[in-house]
């Protein structure tokens, strides 16, 4: 049963550095304190966004790697955090492999955006921090988002 019109929001930049894991992991919390049910989905293979929500890299065995290849489901993946509203989708290094294995597949760059069906209605957002590059995982990503954010570097 569909609960939610799910707003689907990337989080992204090429370049490292200009603060997509910390927009991501502080808008992702701001909205489960206002109990908003949110999926914190963490594609990036530093996984930073997973333990900036007190997920444990290693406490897990499965990752969105697993997803985004097609060996699991983000129901079974996704993981409660402290806050009541807020679930993650934990990565792994083990992404960094996935660029290599989606590259001969058809529809390689709708891979997150099918497997996200199966959650759409269940949160009412969903928060995508993206690695810091423009390979298949971040196509991946902007592919399933319906809206972006771009954090730049304030520099002179």
């Amino acid at each position: 049963m569909k609960l939610f019109d799910t707003k689907i929001v990337a989080i992204s930049n090429q370049k490292g550095g200009v603060g997509k894991t910390t927009s991501a992991v502080n808008i992702a919390a701001y909205l489960a304190v206002t109990e908003t049910p949110t999926l914190l989905i963490d594609m990036d293979p530093q996984a930073n966004a997973t333990t900036g929500v007190g997920i444990d890299v290693g406490s897990y065995k499965k990752s969105i790697y697993d997803v985004i290849i097609g060996k699991a489901k983000i129901s079974n993946v996704a993981k409660k955090t402290d806050l009541d509203f807020l679930d993650v989708v934990p990565s792994s290094a083990q992404l960094v492999g996935a660029e290599i294995e989606l590259v001969s597949l058809f529809s390689r760059e709708r891979m997150l955006k099918e497997a996200l069906e199966e959650v759409e209605g269940k949160y009412k957002y969903i928060i995508i921090d993206s690695p810091p590059s423009l390979g298949l995982l971040t196509i991946n990503v902007l592919t399933a988002s319906n809206s972006i954010i771009i954090p730049i570097q304030c520099e002179y």
